[in-house]
């Protein structure tokens, strides 16, 4: 199966309160993510493409892994179950077997709709639930920022590596 190739996202807002930007810039770089996973088929998602096994769909499950970390568990406070363990502390970057690109592209969309929904809910000044990390939300939106533009690098240069395809 080929996963879709989504519309080019919208542009960033360059006029607005800090919240508006902050969020649109977040939203971007998600849409932008499903971009570089788009028109692909599972072979070409599944492909390794460093000595260390980083894949584009490892990428995706990553991410999901560190909006649900951070908006649900750090933030809100939530329990939530996470992939990692002490014994594999890299687990959320490998694709199961048997867990197919449109399971964890579903994931990922849905781990963005909570934080979506958290971060709708809270002031920017509002700080963490988590007990052992204290931390506002405007700075876990600030580090979803940072987060997904570092690895959006690396999606751009394995996707440009699969088939040519750059940019947004």
């Amino acid at each position: 199966m080929i996963l879709p190739l989504p519309d080019r996202p919208v542009t960033i807002p360059r006029v607005g309160d800090e919240r508006t930007l902050l969020c649109a810039m977040v939203d971007y770089q998600r849409a932008v993510l499903l971009r570089k996973v788009g028109g692909l088929d599972e072979d070409d998602l599944r492909r390794t493409m460093t000595p260390t096994g980083l894949t584009l769909l490892g990428l995706v499950k990553h991410l999901a892994y560190i909006e649900r970390y951070w908006f649900q568990q750090v933030f809100a406070g939530e329990t939530v179950s996470m992939p990692w363990s002490d014994d594999d502390p890299d687990a959320d970057w490998r694709p199961a077997v048997g867990e197919s690109a449109q399971e964890i592209v579903s994931l990922y969309l849905g781990e963005a709709e909570r934080s979506r929904q958290i971060a709708a809910s809270a002031e920017l000044d509002e700080m963490s639930a988590h007990h052992d990390v204290s931390v506002s939300l405007r700075w876990v939106l600030l580090h979803m920022v940072e987060e997904l533009a570092r690895h959006l690098g690396h999606a751009d240069l394995m996707r440009e590596r699969i088939d040519g395809a750059t940019g947004d």
